[in-house]
């Protein structure tokens, strides 16, 4: 191991003997007692020296090997240090697609935050691109979410929509106005192996399915028309229920955000059981549902250009998350935001007892969050 503080948290003194690292409450630790010595030997973290070059070297500030192997393990259990030679076989291979690496470089500074083990982002990096996401909708919102999984490096992402690009699908990060006339999935595919960050992995990699693809870690739902997520078709959504397919819904609807629910087939809510709850709650929602479902829409949907960006961040942001292995806040539960005030509110959507996705026999996925007053440590 080759200890390195990690460059994402910033660090300064909190007072005479005690330095915190990170600024945000949710990963920022403190470490005390801290003396000068000891202060000047946390520059020596950068990870190019391995442990028996540090204790050498800090027998010159007068500290001891215990002191430095004291030291470097708690701030390995608080999660501060990476180690830039760890991970594993798949991220030296990362390692060696320097220009791959370098577009990367704020991704995985993010990561070593989230995921404190030495050495966990680029691992997680790594994994990225043996995954396979699908993408239903081409539109501002789903155009952008494939643009920024491809960007953050997930290996294969597929865009499945249909008709041809229209004016109003252009947006930055998405559709450019060069795909207008083009088919929906060809311009999307273009856009994906644009944003896309070194070439995906050979089939057969890890993670492969029979026929050499790998299997779906993940659908994201984001069709041009924001009804079919805010209110999802049961029986489009029936084929992931019962394969086991996980699945994100996120869309714009009138003037509405929505980015949820992330769905585990077995274990969260449905779109069956979002549907059978509704209609508890509202025994008049089905049929205006289905008034709104039928005809052909003539006009143009609403669709706000700063409210779709911030859907389809948010959508890919938890993705990714759920990608990493962890499971976001859309877990079983929608968030909304609303123009003019854009203040985004949860919704927990649960399994409904009636529903064949079997969900609601099951104890529900549970969430933890990050947070609260900057964790202390001792260590010196």
């Amino acid at each position: 191991m080759h200890p390195m503080l990690k460059p994402a948290l910033r660090r300064a003194w909190r007072g005479r003997n005690t330095v915190q690292f990170g600024v945000t409450p949710a990963h920022a630790v403190t470490l005390g007692p801290m003396d000068i010595a000891t202060g000047s030997f946390l520059e020596l973290l950068d990870g190019t020296r391995g442990l028996p070059l540090l204790r050498e070297e800090a027998r010159a500030l007068d500290l001891s090997d215990r002191h430095v192997d004291v030291l470097v393990s708690r701030l390995t259990e608080a999660g501060l240090l990476d180690d830039p030679t760890g991970g594993g076989p798949e991220a030296d291979t990362l390692r060696r697609r320097a220009e791959t690496l370098e577009r990367q470089r704020p991704d995985a500074a993010s990561l070593s935050v989230v995921h404190p083990a030495p050495g966990g982002a680029l691992r997680r990096l790594a994994a990225r691109r043996a995954t396979r996401v699908q993408v239903r909708g081409a539109g501002r919102v789903g155009a952008a979410i494939a643009a920024v999984l491809s960007g953050a490096g997930v290996g294969r992402v597929e865009v499945l929509d249909g008709g041809r690009a229209e004016p109003w699908d252009v947006a930055p990060g998405g559709l450019p106005a060069a795909a207008i006339g083009e088919r929906r999935d060809t311009a999307a595919r273009q856009l994906v192996r644009r944003s896309a960050v070194g070439s995906p992995p050979r089939a057969g990699a890890d993670g492969s399915a029979a026929g050499g693809e790998p299997a779906l870690s993940l659908v994201v739902v984001a069709p041009r028309d924001g009804l079919s997520a805010y209110a999802p078709d049961p029986d489009s959504a029936a084929q992931w229920v019962a394969s086991g397919t996980p699945h994100l819904f996120a869309g714009v609807i009138e003037a509405t955000g929505v980015v949820g629910p992330l769905v585990l087939p077995g274990g969260t809510g449905c779109a069956g059981c979002l549907a059978l709850n509704r209609a508890e709650l509202d025994p008049q929602w089905p049929r205006m549902l289905a008034q709104w479902r039928s005809g052909r829409r003539t006009c143009v949907p609403a669709c706000d250009l700063g409210l779709a960006t911030a859907v389809a961040g948010l959508a890919a942001a938890h993705a990714l998350s759920f990608l990493d292995g962890d499971l976001p806040a859309s877990t079983g539960s929608r968030w909304e935001a609303a123009m003019p005030v854009l203040d985004w509110r949860s919704e927990r959507l649960g399994p409904h007892r009636d529903c064949s996705c079997g969900a609601a026999g099951h104890t529900e996925v549970e969430l933890t969050s990050a947070g609260g007053a900057p964790q202390d440590t001792m260590a010196g």
